[in-house]
């Protein structure tokens, strides 16, 4: 009889897989970061570009009628408590519930937390393309005419995020909305309660408003993360719907017992057995019937 090893021994093995589960999250988003840096480094000295591009993102939502920028910001320094808000959902709301939803889903729900990790990647993935391709300034470094809250009313977020680590012309798309929108739909697919619902809602909306307020980015950045976000979250359903399909090996097909074919027996008696006419010929054939001399025809009689 084997022995079932110790509580001892169980744990130690169960450390030993968190610590390399941590340290592979570790590298990739080390990975991540690097990428970022480098594009980074991409777009930051091509300032005339990047505002030459937020021209024609603002004479694109003139159009569609959806340049809130400046209305809203003049009713945000109306009220300094409003500023303040603004200004702690942006620092507070991003980096600190992304990390800690990561954490939880981790230790908790750890389907979930790779669904939330690997939609992130996919989203940055796309927004890092869009960042080298097409950089943009936002609104705070792109017309006097917007007031950066943040940076004039807090320190908070330069000690999250300092400058010489951030890309002040990836404002298209708005990964800071986009990953909350991911974070929140993970909540609602955890706790799959009112609460969780309603919070799963509020959160997005409440970036969604203050992104735009602090002067941080446009409303079709917005927009257009929102899409990010989504196709980075359906491609990876897509690819753990593929995974989770019940794959047939060959092997398996090849040493699979044959089915039994069906046998119609009627048919095939009917087809083999001969007709009692043809028995009663049959055996007529094979033992002739013996003649009698009364049954012999008679002669000519002399």
């Amino acid at each position: 009889m084997a022995l079932e090893p110790s509580s001892s021994s169980t744990k130690k093995k169960a450390m030993r897989h968190t610590i390399v589960f941590i340290a592979r999250q570790v590298v990739l988003i080390g990975l991540a970061a690097l990428a970022y840096f480098g594009v980074r480094g991409l777009t930051e000295g091509d300032v005339d570009r990047a505002n030459r591009n937020a021209e024609r993102l603002l004479d694109v939502e003139r159009t569609l009628s959806v340049d809130i920028e400046r209305g809203l910001q003049d009713a945000l320094l109306t009220n300094q408590w409003l500023v303040d808000i603004a200004n702690w959902i942006y620092i507070w709301g991003h980096w600190p519930v992304v990390a800690t939803t990561l954490v939880w889903l981790a230790i908790a729900r750890r389907r979930d937390f790779y669904q939330l990790r690997n939609a992130m990647f996919i989203s940055g993935a796309i927004g890092l393309v869009i960042y080298a391709s097409f950089a943009v300034a936002p609104p705070r470094l792109f017309s006097i005419d917007y007031v950066d809250t943040v940076t004039e009313n807090s320190v908070s977020y330069r000690l999250l995020q300092p400058p010489s680590l951030v890309n002040k012309y990836a404002a298209v798309p708005s990964l800071h909305f986009g990953w909350n929108l991911l974070v929140g739909l993970a909540w609602h697919n955890a706790g799959r309660s009112i609460l969780a619902t309603g919070a799963a809602v509020t959160m997005p909306l409440a970036m969604a408003f203050a992104v735009v307020a602090t002067a941080n980015h446009w409303t079709l950045d917005v927009i257009a993360c929102a899409v990010v976000a989504l196709s980075g979250l359906a491609l990876e359903r897509t690819r753990l719907k593929r995974l989770s399909r019940p794959r047939v090996d060959d092997s398996e097909i090849a040493g699979a017992p044959v089915p039994p074919v069906a046998v119609d027996h009627d048919q095939n008696h009917n087809q083999q057995s001969p007709s009692h006419s043809q028995r009663t010929r049959a055996r007529r054939s094979r033992h002739p019937r013996p003649v009698t001399t009364g049954q012999l025809p008679e002669g000519p009689r002399q």
